[in-house]
């Protein structure tokens, strides 16, 4: 019976990327790794996008980078300026591609096609059971998200990421592309917040998302009508529909990490590595990614690599107010870009600011709402 020392449960980009960090450390050349899949990431399945001071490690397979984005409100329209930050996106199949290219010259690591079933802790460490047999290794990492914790309390509310986007090529040169927009909330709110998302990869391609912050999910028309009517508001009369992609993801401060094992691990959606705030993944599982290999260089027990911080109370009040009130989504947003410089805020929810930042982009943002969740979470 073959026996691996770290099995990852999925290879979507939680566990491809914490894989990358250990085969880059160097430290795990003599420790067999498999990753289980049921999908061999053959296909454009999203686009990633994240920013980072220039010269980032993925800068091979950005398809574009912004230095400055477009906010947008009912109220009012701001370019900002990004620097010394700059916007980056990444198709996810540029991303697998690299990152299996990588995995197929380590003679270490393995990765199966299959469906996994069910996985527990033995006294030898885990089994994994899928449809071609069962798997065993000494550490489990996790990134198979299981929406029945949270749905089963209401201590920790939920708040969802989800869109529908289309990346179309147009008859006419109508974008601009070194400037994203960033958030468009001048859009029909229907007492929820919604914005449009566009990144243009040429003066005729971009990509639109119809995205939202919301509870609730929408019947797939309205998305698609959203996209259409602002379309329609850019002008543009001929255009071709050239890809599609969809999501949903879970925004919430749920301690997903008090489900961590001595020897099972929970990363990714399923580890709350998503920033709940935001729902952005990509440069959130970058660092935790790295987190991962350096706390394997001194630990084994899994139940200690979380360590709290203020942010996760920060999110957790904004998560508060979208899930009571998503109505006012639109209004918070607006405080915080209308005067607040674009780098302290991306400083900000790279959680890398000081007390005194910290105030400086909260005191941005309508004071009653938030006064009213530090209330309501204290008493």
């Amino acid at each position: 019976m073959e026996k691996y020392t770290f099995i990852f449960a999925g290879a979507g980009l939680s566990s491809l990327m914490t894989v990358y960090e250990m085969i880059q450390s160097g430290l795990f050349s003599e420790q067999k790794i498999l990753l289980i899949d049921a999908n061999s990431k053959k296909t454009n399945d999203r686009t990633w996008s994240f920013w980072e001071k220039e010269g980032g490690e993925f800068d091979s397979i950005v398809i574009q980078k912004y230095q400055t984005a477009f906010f947008k409100s009912n109220r009012f329209s701001r370019k900002l300026d990004l620097q010394p930050y700059v916007y980056k996106s990444i198709r996810g199949v540029d991303f697998y591609n690299k990152i299996f290219e990588l995995l197929s010259q380590q003679p270490n690591v393995a990765f199966i096609e299959a469906r996994i079933s069910n996985y527990s802790e033995t006294n030898e460490g885990i089994a994994v059971e899928t449809n071609l047999g069962t798997y065993y290794g000494e550490k489990l990492f996790n990134s198979l998200y299981n929406p029945n914790p949270v749905a089963s309390q209401t201590k920790y509310p939920l708040v969802q990421q989800h869109f529908i986007g289309w990346f179309i090529k147009t008859k006419n040169p109508i974008f601009t592309p070194e400037t994203a927009t960033f958030m468009d909330f001048s859009i029909n709110q229907k007492d929820t917040t919604r914005f449009m998302y566009v990144l243009p990869t040429s003066k005729t391609e971009a990509l639109l998302e119809y995205t939202l912050f919301s509870p609730d999910l929408l019947k797939k028309e309205e998305y698609e009508t959203g996209i259409v009517d602002y379309i329609k508001n850019l002008g543009i009369t001929e255009y071709e529909i050239i890809e599609e992609e969809h999501g949903n993801i879970p925004m919430t401060c749920y301690p997903f990490w008090k489900h961590n094992t001595q020897n099972v691990l929970n990363i990714g959606s399923a580890g709350g590595w998503t920033k709940a705030s935001t729902g952005y993944t990509f440069k959130n599982t970058t660092k935790k990614s790295k987190e991962v290999v350096r706390f394997l260089q001194n630990h084994s027990d899994f139940r200690k690599f979380h360590k709290d911080n203020k942010f996760w109370f920060y999110d957790l009040l904004l998560i508060d107010i979208l899930f009571r009130r998503n109505e006012i989504g639109s209004t918070i947003f607006s405080s915080m870009f209308r005067k607040a410089k674009a780098s302290l805020i991306f400083k900000f929810l790279d959680e890398e600011t000081s007390l005194w930042e910290d105030l400086k982009v909260i005191w941005q943002c309508p004071k009653m709402p938030f006064l009213k969740a530090v209330w309501q979470r204290i008493f």
